[in-house]
Formats: C-alpha cells, sequence, structure tokens
C-alpha cells in the first residue's frame, strides 16, 4: 500500500506584498521538518509540489535539512496541488478591498488585524463553497475539488506505490483532498481547514485507486522543540 504525505507549506509572508515566499520561520518551520523525515527514518526519494514559490521553497529547505532526495528536475509539479485565489474569494465578498492598499487600511483600523482578517476571510470562503454564486467564480468550489482530486489521480498513477511520495502543497487543497476522503459536509470541512498548522504532515494511504486518511495534520517535529511560537496557521 502507497502512502502520499500531504506537507501544508511553511509560514507565507502575510501582509507583504508578495505573500507567495516564505517568512524566515516558514524557512525554519520547513528545516525542521526536514530533521525530523531523516531521523525517523522517511522515505523522501519522491517529491510532488504544486506551482507556487511556496511550495517549492518548502520542498528545497525540507529536502536540504533532511540530506538526501531527488534532484530537483526530478519533481513532480503538478497545478492539481496549487491553491484557491484567495485574492478573487476575498473581494467577490468584500469588493471594496479590491483596490490596492484597501486590505491594509482595513487591517490596520482593527486592534486586532489577524482576527479581523480571519473572520472576515473566513465569510468570504463560506460564501464561495455555500453554492449560491458559484457563477460569480473563475473557479467554484466544486471545480477547485475536481481539481486537487485529479492532481491526486495523477500521482496515484504515476509514482512507485512501494515507496512514500511528499506533497508540498496549501491548506485549501489538502482540505479539498480530505472531503473526498472523510466525506465532510461542505458548510463543514473549512472548520478542519482552519486547525492546519505550516509544515503540517497528512498522511494518506492508498491502494487501487482507494484512498484512506492515516494521519492528520500532525506537527511532531514542531511540538519537539518546545517554542509554541514555531506553530503557525497562516
Amino acid at each position: 500500500m502507497g502512502a502520499i504525505v500531504l506537507v501544508r507549506h511553511g509560514q507565507a509572508s502575510f501582509g507583504a506584498d508578495d505573500y507567495d515566499r516564505l517568512s524566515p520561520l516558514g524557512e525554519e518551520q520547513a528545516r525542521l521538518l526536514g530533521g525530523w523525515a531523516r531521523d525517523c527514518g522517511f522515505d523522501l526519494g519522491q517529491v510532488a509540489l504544486g506551482t507556487a514559490r511556496r511550495h517549492r521553497q518548502s520542498a528545497e529547505q525540507c529536502l536540504t535539512a533532511y540530506g538526501a532526495g531527488p534532484a530537483t528536475q526530478d519533481w513532480i509539479v503538478d497545478a492539481g496541488f496549487d491553491e484557491f485565489d484567495h485574492h478573487e474569494v476575498m473581494i467577490r465578498f468584500r469588493p471594496d478591498l479590491a483596490e490596492p492598499g484597501a486590505l491594509g487600511h482595513f487591517l490596520t483600523q482593527s486592534d486586532h488585524p489577524h482576527r479581523a482578517f480571519q473572520q472576515m476571510f473566513a465569510a468570504a470562503v463560506a460564501r464561495w463553497v455555500g453554492g449560491a454564486h458559484d457563477g460569480d467564480y473563475r473557479e467554484s468550489w466544486p471545480a477547485f475539488r475536481q481539481r486537487c482530486r485529479a492532481g491526486l489521480d495523477r500521482l496515484m498513477t504515476t509514482v512507485d506505490p512501494a515507496r512514500d511520495v511528499w506533497v508540498f502543497t496549501s491548506g485549501g487543497a489538502i482540505t479539498a483532498l480530505l472531503q473526498t476522503v472523510l466525506a465532510i459536509p461542505d458548510e463543514r470541512i473549512f472548520e478542519l481547514n482552519w486547525t492546519l498548522v505550516n509544515t503540517g504532515v497528512t498522511q494518506l494511504r492508498y491502494r487501487s485507486g482507494r484512498v484512506s486518511l492515516s494521519t492528520l495534520n500532525s506537527q511532531a517535529h514542531l511540538e519537539r522543540q518546545r517554542r509554541p511560537a514555531l506553530i503557525t496557521y497562516r
């Protein structure tokens, strides 16, 4: 039975002009994951990832700390593991935030910017997932979920099932894949998403096209450092 290890990328640069790059903390999280995988004897001989910079940077930091693994030209890059368009989801709910600098201004008006953003973004995602406004989005929630599952199906027919494959991806893609495995209703699925930590490890087992959950959102590589600040959700 093959194992697919889904890794959420390290902490990205929330609030910066370019979100799609790891923060220094995100780089450290990914290195800690690689060291932990090495110490535990995990096989990182097969690597897949989405097309985002934060996916590649997470894989690079992890594999460097691990000390081995396939050359980058042997990595499987598949847009099926890309995240949904956060910006579009947000501005369809709050069109007033579409202008440059509008989100930053919105956050500076709050005493708790991260909390304010999470509340607003959760409502925006609920609109996207709800189904009543699918035509407003270039990629609806059902289309996103189908894209992610298609990426997983392609992977299962490509890799060696006798070896683990590590997939560096995003929280939304992991959430969509888990919904297909666990049959969680749409209206509840993002309750799971909000709990996924940066560089958290979720392991799936598969055989003959059937997929089951083995491990969900493991953060042992961070917990063993005894530094709570290493555990982040955005």
